[in-house]
Protein backbone atom coordinates (compact mmCIF):
# COMPACT_ATOMS: atom_id res chain seq x y z
CA UNK A 1 0.00 0.00 0.00
CA UNK A 2 2.88 2.78 0.80
CA UNK A 3 3.12 2.33 -3.33
CA UNK A 4 0.23 3.19 -3.63
CA UNK A 5 -0.15 6.74 -1.01
CA UNK A 6 -3.89 7.43 -2.41
CA UNK A 7 -5.04 4.06 -1.26
CA UNK A 8 -3.84 5.07 2.22
CA UNK A 9 -5.93 8.49 1.73
CA UNK A 10 -8.74 6.51 0.43
CA UNK A 11 -8.60 4.61 3.76
CA UNK A 12 -8.51 7.42 6.11
CA UNK A 13 -11.17 9.24 4.28
CA UNK A 14 -13.45 6.18 4.63
CA UNK A 15 -12.72 5.97 8.41
CA UNK A 16 -12.98 9.90 9.51
CA UNK A 17 -16.06 9.74 7.36
CA UNK A 18 -17.68 6.87 8.96
CA UNK A 19 -17.45 8.70 12.22
CA UNK A 20 -19.91 11.20 10.72
CA UNK A 21 -22.04 8.77 9.88
CA UNK A 22 -22.47 7.61 13.34
CA UNK A 23 -24.80 10.92 14.07
CA UNK A 24 -26.87 9.29 11.39
CA UNK A 25 -27.19 5.56 12.56
CA UNK A 26 -27.48 7.21 15.92
CA UNK A 27 -30.35 9.05 14.77
CA UNK A 28 -32.37 6.39 13.72
CA UNK A 29 -31.21 3.75 16.43
CA UNK A 30 -32.78 6.40 19.32
CA UNK A 31 -36.16 6.10 17.72
CA UNK A 32 -36.87 2.36 19.05
CA UNK A 33 -34.41 2.89 21.52
CA UNK A 34 -33.40 5.51 24.69
CA UNK A 35 -29.73 6.68 24.28
CA UNK A 36 -28.33 4.89 27.07
CA UNK A 37 -29.88 1.62 25.22
CA UNK A 38 -28.09 2.39 22.48
CA UNK A 39 -25.02 3.05 23.86
CA UNK A 40 -25.22 -0.33 25.62
CA UNK A 41 -25.78 -2.22 21.97
CA UNK A 42 -23.41 -0.24 20.25
CA UNK A 43 -20.12 -1.35 22.46
CA UNK A 44 -21.44 -4.89 23.22
CA UNK A 45 -21.14 -6.05 19.87
CA UNK A 46 -18.18 -3.75 19.57
CA UNK A 47 -16.68 -5.44 22.43
CA UNK A 48 -17.76 -8.99 21.05
CA UNK A 49 -15.17 -8.38 18.17
CA UNK A 50 -12.56 -6.22 20.02
CA UNK A 51 -11.39 -8.56 22.68
CA UNK A 52 -11.03 -11.44 20.23
CA UNK A 53 -8.73 -9.47 17.99
CA UNK A 54 -7.08 -8.20 21.32
CA UNK A 55 -6.37 -11.99 22.08
CA UNK A 56 -4.93 -12.40 18.91
CA UNK A 57 -2.99 -9.47 18.08
CA UNK A 58 -1.41 -8.71 21.50
CA UNK A 59 -0.21 -12.46 22.74
CA UNK A 60 2.38 -10.50 24.52
CA UNK A 61 0.64 -7.31 26.05
CA UNK A 62 1.57 -6.57 29.21
CA UNK A 63 -1.30 -6.97 31.93
CA UNK A 64 -3.01 -4.04 33.62
CA UNK A 65 -2.20 -3.81 37.75
CA UNK A 66 -3.13 -1.58 40.41
CA UNK A 67 -3.58 1.57 39.93
CA UNK A 68 -3.64 0.78 36.07
CA UNK A 69 -6.81 -0.85 36.36
CA UNK A 70 -8.32 2.31 37.67
CA UNK A 71 -7.05 4.36 34.56
CA UNK A 72 -8.81 2.01 32.13
CA UNK A 73 -12.35 2.32 34.24
CA UNK A 74 -12.21 6.10 33.96
CA UNK A 75 -11.90 5.50 30.03
CA UNK A 76 -14.28 3.54 30.16
CA UNK A 77 -16.70 5.82 31.87
CA UNK A 78 -15.39 9.08 30.28
CA UNK A 79 -14.60 7.89 26.49
CA UNK A 80 -17.63 5.16 26.37
CA UNK A 81 -20.28 5.16 28.95
CA UNK A 82 -20.86 8.99 29.56
CA UNK A 83 -20.39 10.62 25.72
CA UNK A 84 -22.13 8.45 24.57
CA UNK A 85 -24.97 8.73 26.25
CA UNK A 86 -24.36 12.39 25.69
CA UNK A 87 -23.64 11.46 21.85
CA UNK A 88 -27.14 10.23 21.54
CA UNK A 89 -28.99 12.49 23.47
CA UNK A 90 -28.05 15.09 20.97
CA UNK A 91 -28.59 13.03 17.94
CA UNK A 92 -32.18 12.50 19.27
CA UNK A 93 -32.50 15.84 20.26
CA UNK A 94 -30.61 18.11 18.68
CA UNK A 95 -30.25 19.02 14.84
CA UNK A 96 -27.35 16.92 13.67
CA UNK A 97 -25.95 19.64 11.82
CA UNK A 98 -25.31 21.69 15.61
CA UNK A 99 -24.14 18.79 17.13
CA UNK A 100 -22.07 17.17 14.69
CA UNK A 101 -20.33 20.41 14.30
CA UNK A 102 -20.05 21.60 17.58
CA UNK A 103 -18.60 18.35 18.88
CA UNK A 104 -16.09 19.12 15.77
CA UNK A 105 -14.17 22.04 17.78
CA UNK A 106 -12.93 18.83 20.37
CA UNK A 107 -9.02 18.86 19.61
CA UNK A 108 -8.20 22.02 20.16
CA UNK A 109 -9.79 21.46 23.91
CA UNK A 110 -7.79 18.29 23.77
CA UNK A 111 -4.95 20.26 23.77
CA UNK A 112 -6.06 22.74 26.44
CA UNK A 113 -6.69 19.17 29.19
CA UNK A 114 -3.28 18.35 28.10
CA UNK A 115 -1.76 21.50 29.02
CA UNK A 116 -3.27 21.80 32.45
CA UNK A 117 -3.02 17.57 33.10
CA UNK A 118 -0.32 16.73 30.87
CA UNK A 119 1.96 19.67 31.28
CA UNK A 120 2.40 19.52 27.73
CA UNK A 121 3.20 22.90 26.20
CA UNK A 122 0.74 25.37 24.60
CA UNK A 123 2.06 27.31 21.87
CA UNK A 124 0.71 30.69 20.03
CA UNK A 125 -0.66 28.58 17.15
CA UNK A 126 -2.57 26.58 20.03
CA UNK A 127 -4.27 29.98 21.71
CA UNK A 128 -4.85 31.39 18.38
CA UNK A 129 -7.19 27.73 17.07
CA UNK A 130 -8.65 27.33 20.75
CA UNK A 131 -9.95 31.02 20.15
CA UNK A 132 -11.14 30.14 16.66
CA UNK A 133 -12.81 27.06 17.06
CA UNK A 134 -14.24 28.00 20.49
CA UNK A 135 -15.82 31.06 18.58
CA UNK A 136 -17.21 28.52 15.83
CA UNK A 137 -18.99 26.01 18.24
CA UNK A 138 -20.36 29.71 20.10
CA UNK A 139 -21.51 30.64 16.83
CA UNK A 140 -23.13 27.28 15.61
CA UNK A 141 -24.38 26.38 19.43
CA UNK A 142 -26.58 29.78 19.92
CA UNK A 143 -26.96 30.27 16.14
CA UNK A 144 -25.55 33.67 16.09
CA UNK A 145 -28.15 34.89 18.68
CA UNK A 146 -25.48 35.63 21.44
CA UNK A 147 -27.85 38.30 23.25
CA UNK A 148 -30.50 36.05 23.17
CA UNK A 149 -28.92 33.77 24.28
CA UNK A 150 -27.86 35.54 27.66
CA UNK A 151 -31.00 36.84 28.06
CA UNK A 152 -32.65 33.11 28.68
CA UNK A 153 -29.89 31.05 29.56
CA UNK A 154 -28.81 28.00 26.74
CA UNK A 155 -30.87 25.13 26.27
CA UNK A 156 -30.27 21.94 28.34
CA UNK A 157 -29.38 19.85 24.82
CA UNK A 158 -26.80 22.74 24.87
CA UNK A 159 -25.11 21.31 27.87
CA UNK A 160 -25.35 17.69 27.03
CA UNK A 161 -23.60 18.92 23.89
CA UNK A 162 -20.83 20.62 26.31
CA UNK A 163 -20.54 17.77 28.73
CA UNK A 164 -19.95 15.30 25.50
CA UNK A 165 -17.13 17.29 24.44
CA UNK A 166 -15.58 17.10 28.06
CA UNK A 167 -16.15 13.61 28.55
CA UNK A 168 -14.46 12.86 25.06
CA UNK A 169 -11.23 15.44 25.81
CA UNK A 170 -10.70 13.88 29.39
CA UNK A 171 -11.05 10.22 27.55
CA UNK A 172 -7.99 11.66 24.83
CA UNK A 173 -5.90 12.86 27.82
CA UNK A 174 -6.39 9.87 29.53
CA UNK A 175 -5.85 7.59 26.89
CA UNK A 176 -2.37 9.48 26.17
CA UNK A 177 -1.53 8.16 29.83
CA UNK A 178 -2.60 4.71 28.84
CA UNK A 179 -0.93 4.26 25.57
CA UNK A 180 2.33 4.77 27.45
CA UNK A 181 1.72 1.26 28.44
CA UNK A 182 -0.65 -0.31 26.23
CA UNK A 183 -1.32 -0.27 22.72
CA UNK A 184 -4.10 1.40 21.31
CA UNK A 185 -6.00 -1.60 20.79
CA UNK A 186 -5.33 -2.65 24.13
CA UNK A 187 -6.36 0.52 25.57
CA UNK A 188 -9.15 0.63 23.50
CA UNK A 189 -10.90 -2.81 23.78
CA UNK A 190 -10.75 -2.30 27.57
CA UNK A 191 -12.06 1.35 27.60
CA UNK A 192 -15.19 -0.87 25.31
CA UNK A 193 -15.33 -3.61 28.18
CA UNK A 194 -15.71 -1.01 30.70
CA UNK A 195 -17.78 1.02 29.34
CA UNK A 196 -20.26 -1.77 28.49
CA UNK A 197 -20.25 -3.12 31.84
CA UNK A 198 -21.24 0.54 33.03
CA UNK A 199 -23.97 0.45 30.53
CA UNK A 200 -25.56 -2.80 31.23
CA UNK A 201 -27.45 -2.27 34.79
CA UNK A 202 -29.12 0.80 33.51
CA UNK A 203 -29.73 -0.53 29.93
CA UNK A 204 -31.43 -3.48 31.54
CA UNK A 205 -33.87 -1.21 33.79
CA UNK A 206 -34.82 0.54 30.67
CA UNK A 207 -35.31 -1.39 27.82
CA UNK A 208 -37.49 -4.49 27.84
CA UNK A 209 -37.86 -7.49 26.12
CA UNK A 210 -40.85 -6.63 23.72
CA UNK A 211 -38.89 -3.32 22.76
CA UNK A 212 -35.81 -5.32 21.69
CA UNK A 213 -38.14 -7.65 19.55
CA UNK A 214 -40.14 -4.98 18.21
CA UNK A 215 -37.25 -2.88 17.15
CA UNK A 216 -37.14 -2.54 13.48
CA UNK A 217 -34.22 -3.54 10.78
CA UNK A 218 -33.18 0.06 10.51
CA UNK A 219 -32.11 0.32 14.14
CA UNK A 220 -31.20 -2.89 14.48
CA UNK A 221 -28.55 -2.47 11.21
CA UNK A 222 -27.87 0.91 12.55
CA UNK A 223 -26.68 -0.07 16.02
CA UNK A 224 -24.43 -2.55 13.98
CA UNK A 225 -23.32 -0.27 11.29
CA UNK A 226 -22.20 1.79 14.73
CA UNK A 227 -20.52 -1.29 16.46
CA UNK A 228 -18.69 -2.80 12.91
CA UNK A 229 -18.15 -0.13 10.75
CA UNK A 230 -17.36 2.96 13.21
CA UNK A 231 -16.48 1.71 16.37
CA UNK A 232 -14.04 -1.27 14.76
CA UNK A 233 -13.44 -1.11 10.94
CA UNK A 234 -12.95 2.31 10.84
CA UNK A 235 -10.48 1.83 14.32
CA UNK A 236 -8.38 -0.08 12.40
CA UNK A 237 -7.94 1.67 9.55
CA UNK A 238 -6.73 5.14 10.95
CA UNK A 239 -4.41 3.64 12.75
CA UNK A 240 -3.09 1.74 10.32
CA UNK A 241 -2.93 4.85 8.13
CA UNK A 242 -0.91 6.29 11.22
CA UNK A 243 1.59 3.61 10.60
CA UNK A 244 2.30 4.11 7.46
CA UNK A 245 1.83 8.45 6.47
CA UNK A 246 2.50 9.66 10.50
CA UNK A 247 0.08 10.93 13.09
CA UNK A 248 0.32 14.32 12.27
CA UNK A 249 -0.73 13.74 8.24
CA UNK A 250 -3.04 11.72 9.24
CA UNK A 251 -4.92 13.69 12.26
CA UNK A 252 -5.65 16.44 9.32
CA UNK A 253 -8.29 14.03 7.80
CA UNK A 254 -10.60 14.11 11.34
CA UNK A 255 -11.97 17.30 9.48
CA UNK A 256 -13.98 14.97 7.74
CA UNK A 257 -16.23 13.60 10.50
CA UNK A 258 -18.43 16.92 11.00
CA UNK A 259 -18.17 16.89 7.07
CA UNK A 260 -19.80 13.81 6.44
CA UNK A 261 -22.17 14.11 9.23
CA UNK A 262 -23.55 17.47 7.95
CA UNK A 263 -23.46 15.96 4.39
CA UNK A 264 -25.85 13.02 5.35
CA UNK A 265 -28.24 15.07 7.79
CA UNK A 266 -28.65 17.34 4.86
CA UNK A 267 -29.37 14.30 2.47
CA UNK A 268 -31.05 11.97 4.92
CA UNK A 269 -32.71 13.82 7.16
CA UNK A 270 -33.31 16.87 5.44
CA UNK A 271 -32.12 18.93 8.31
CA UNK A 272 -31.42 23.12 6.97
CA UNK A 273 -27.66 24.27 6.64
CA UNK A 274 -28.30 27.51 7.66
CA UNK A 275 -25.15 30.04 6.67
CA UNK A 276 -24.60 30.73 10.38
CA UNK A 277 -23.82 26.92 10.56
CA UNK A 278 -21.36 27.53 7.44
CA UNK A 279 -19.56 30.36 9.19
CA UNK A 280 -19.49 28.30 12.78
CA UNK A 281 -18.31 25.66 10.46
CA UNK A 282 -15.27 27.26 9.24
CA UNK A 283 -14.32 28.92 12.12
CA UNK A 284 -14.51 25.61 13.87
CA UNK A 285 -12.03 23.55 10.95
CA UNK A 286 -9.81 26.92 11.01
CA UNK A 287 -9.16 26.81 14.65
CA UNK A 288 -8.31 23.25 14.37
CA UNK A 289 -6.39 23.15 11.64
CA UNK A 290 -4.56 25.74 13.02
CA UNK A 291 -4.46 24.44 16.77
CA UNK A 292 -3.83 20.70 16.16
CA UNK A 293 -1.04 21.29 13.24
CA UNK A 294 2.31 21.08 13.99
CA UNK A 295 5.45 22.84 12.33
CA UNK A 296 6.43 21.66 8.81
CA UNK A 297 9.94 20.30 10.27
CA UNK A 298 7.69 18.31 12.92
CA UNK A 299 5.42 16.95 10.63
CA UNK A 300 8.51 15.86 8.30
CA UNK A 301 9.77 14.19 11.12
CA UNK A 302 6.68 12.40 12.35
CA UNK A 303 6.22 11.37 8.45
CA UNK A 304 8.49 9.06 9.16
CA UNK A 305 8.07 7.74 12.86
CA UNK A 306 6.23 4.82 14.15
CA UNK A 307 3.96 5.91 17.52
CA UNK A 308 4.64 4.53 20.59
CA UNK A 309 1.68 2.59 21.07
CA UNK A 310 1.51 1.27 17.44
CA UNK A 311 5.50 -0.40 18.31
CA UNK A 312 4.05 -1.95 21.52
CA UNK A 313 1.28 -3.61 19.70
CA UNK A 314 3.37 -5.01 17.02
Amino acid sequence: MSKHPWLVYVMLALATSSWGSAFIAGNYATQDFSPITVAFFRFFFASLILLPLMWMKGKNRPRPKGKEWVLLALLGLTGIALYNICFFIATKEAPIVKSSLFIASNPVLIILLSALFLKEKITSRNLIGLALALTGAAVIITEGKFLSVIRTGFEPIDLVLLIAVICWALYSVLGKVALQTFSSLVSTTYAVVFGTVMLFPFAMMDVTWPQVTNASMLTWGSILHMSIIVSVASFIMYYQGIKIIGAAKASIFINLMPLSAVILAVILLGEPLLPVHIIGAVLVLTGVTVGTRAKKKKMNRDKNEVPIELKKSN
